[in-house]
């Protein structure tokens, strides 16, 4: 029988003393009757972390799930950050969530908890995507919001992430310093419980159009798609949050012929027809390829639960269809974009895009084939929105995203937006078929132009608390006992993010790297190569990201080095497997 930590039973036994809810205490008996003390202490062994962007974490009982008490402790450490930043002031939050399983109770809890402390809350009416979320936090003047959602994770997660008063997820110095109040929220009995309903006000449907008419702004080919308004396009919200505002969007920008999934179309927090809510994952897709056949569609959309990230299909010209990943539709957007404010004489030098260190560096090659200055910065969109507050008055955003399905068109949402993401993508796609070009012959003339870029990745679950230690062993010998070489290529740079240090392994040398410390390693190639290992911040998972590239001489070698950049990827993973 496992030895359970005495500090465990003290905190179970804490817990069974507190004004916690009976079921809360059957369920803790449950956990300590149990032969296999397993649960317990994953359970209990410590607290959930409130880290960088919130909470997320497994729903059920104990001090390291996601619970109406751990949810309320961590909304009263935010609670009194925000009267301690903003003392005397009117303060308002904003308050949504998506369709997961208690996102309304943990929804209602944060904001009684906020009201509680006399904080104002807008609160949605009905389940929206986060990218309004971020753009209600702007449009109401509000100084914080709270997105009650666990993004593209199985249905036994659920999550907490938290803004800042410009829309974005909240950066240094509030999130340590959130970090430490939450951290001062010991017991439950530090949470004041006192709602007080006179400060909510709710936000109605008719927000659903200010949204939109600002997505609506972002189009630049309005002839192209009134020329194509009737091509088929397939949509599913995968269970979640976006049913309603993706084909509202995609209404708004002129599409006339959209299919939704509808056996996916209600929102479920059991997701009940994909293994993963993961617009990442092929299998999600399924049905939306299916009626992608049935409909001859021109294009298939999916996004993730909270609507904010989005996933894109494209008919493979053999009667199915290719899945673009994150690199591709990052690729095929920046490009589009900045050809056509290229076309439209709105290029000068005063434009800038943003991309992440793990995303494709082909982003970057566009941008400086455009002379558009792009800004690469750490894994999480925070630190996107956090440039573009930055540069805000200074220099005009144009888009920006990450490899995970995520992108931002415009500056009106400060996270990535699923919505208008599928809007644009759509316009894509209408606008090369006006031509005779499929997304397919798009991306080929990028190769040439700009290099051949593919890129991979493998994703290794690690649950539990011997889970979590296994990746930092893993981190850990990747820093003490550096590799020579992979895959009979020598490396010939290593960026250590976490140690702020960049290797020049050919000459010898090391200099300092201008970045707020990430646990990041990366392994750059003799031939181009670049690895990047990285814990998941949102996932008990380990991520190895690899990207190589050749120059394309002409579009009738594609199959060619297409092919060789395949053996290289699949000779890097196994050196990683």
């Amino acid at each position: 029988m496992t030895t359970v930590d005495p500090m465990i039973l003290a905190k179970t036994s804490s817990w069974l003393n507190s004004n916690i809810d009976e079921k809360s205490k059957k369920e803790i008996h449950a956990l300590l009757d149990s032969p296999d003390k397993t649960e317990l202490i994953d359970s209990f062994y410590r607290d959930l972390e409130f880290g960088t962007g919130g909470l997320r974490g497994l729903m059920g009982v104990g001090s390291n799930r996601m619970n109406v008490y751990t949810v309320a402790m961590a909304t009263q450490g935010l609670a009194n950050y925000l009267l301690k930043c903003f003392p005397g002031e009117d303060i308002k939050v904003a308050i949504t969530h998506d369709c997961r399983i208690n996102n309304t109770l943990f929804a209602e809890t944060t904001a009684n908890v906020f009201t509680a402390n006399g904080i104002k809350v807008k609160y949605f009416r009905e389940m929206r995507p986060t990218p309004m979320l971020s753009f209600a936090i702007r449009h109401f003047g509000c100084k914080s919001g709270v997105m009650v959602t666990a993004s593209h994770n199985p249905k036994e997660y659920n999550g907490y992430k938290a803004y800042w008063d410009d829309g974005g997820q909240v950066v240094a110095p509030h999130d340590k310093n959130i970090i430490d109040e939450v951290l001062k929220i010991t017991s439950m009995d530090d949470v004041n419980w006192n709602k007080n309903d006179s400060l909510i006000e709710y936000i109605e449907e008719d927000f659903d159009k200010i949204y939109l008419d600002l997505v609506k702004k972002l189009s630049l080919s309005k002839n192209e798609i009134q020329a194509q308004k009737n091509m088929p396009i397939v949509f599913s919200p995968i269970h979640g949050a976006s049913g309603k505002m993706v084909p509202a969007a995609l209404k708004a920008f002129g599409f006339e012929n959209v299919h939704i999934v509808k056996e996916q179309e209600q929102p479920d927090g059991t997701f009940p027809t994909v293994i993963y809510p993961n617009p990442e994952e092929a299998e999600a897709l399924t049905m939306a390829i299916d009626l992608g056949k049935k409909t001859g569609a021109e294009l298939v959309l999916a996004c993730d639960p909270d609507g904010d990230r989005y996933a894109a299909c494209v008919p493979d010209g053999k009667g199915g269809y290719d899945l673009l990943n994150g690199n591709q539709t990052g690729a095929l957007l920046t490009y589009y974009l900045l050809s056509k404010w290229k076309e439209l004489g709105k290029l000068d030098g005063n434009q800038f895009m943003v991309n992440t260190i793990v995303t494709t560096e082909l982003i970057d090659e566009i941008c400086k084939g455009f002379g558009v200055t792009c800004f690469s910065v750490l894994t999480g969109f925070k630190n996107i929105a956090e440039i573009i507050r930055n540069l805000e008055g200074k220099k005009q955003f144009i888009g920006g995203g990450e490899e995970s399905y995520g992108y931002l068109v415009g500056d009106f949402v400060r996270d990535k937006d699923g919505v208008s993401a599928c809007a644009m993508v759509s316009e894509i796609v209408a606008y090369y078929k006006s031509q005779g070009k499929t997304v397919q012959n798009v991306l080929a003339e990028i190769y040439t132009q700009f290099g051949f870029y593919k890129e991979s990745l493998i994703s290794i679950t690690k649950k539990g608390k011997d889970g979590a230690e296994q990746i930092q062993h893993l981190m850990a010998g990747f820093r003490t006992n550096r590799p020579t070489e992979m895959n009979g290529v020598k490396v010939v740079k290593v960026v250590d993010v976490k140690e702020s240090k960049v290797y020049d392994i050919v000459n010898g040398t090391e200099s300092a790297l201008k970045m707020d410390k990430s646990n990041v390693i990366q392994f750059y190639l003799a031939d181009g190569s670049k690895i990047s290992a990285r814990p998941s911040g949102t996932e008990p998972k380990i991520k190895y990201y690899f990207s190589v590239n050749e120059p394309l001489p002409n579009k009738e070698a594609y199959k060619a080095v297409e092919g060789s950049l395949e053996r290289k990827i699949e000779g890097l993973k196994k050196f990683f497997s």
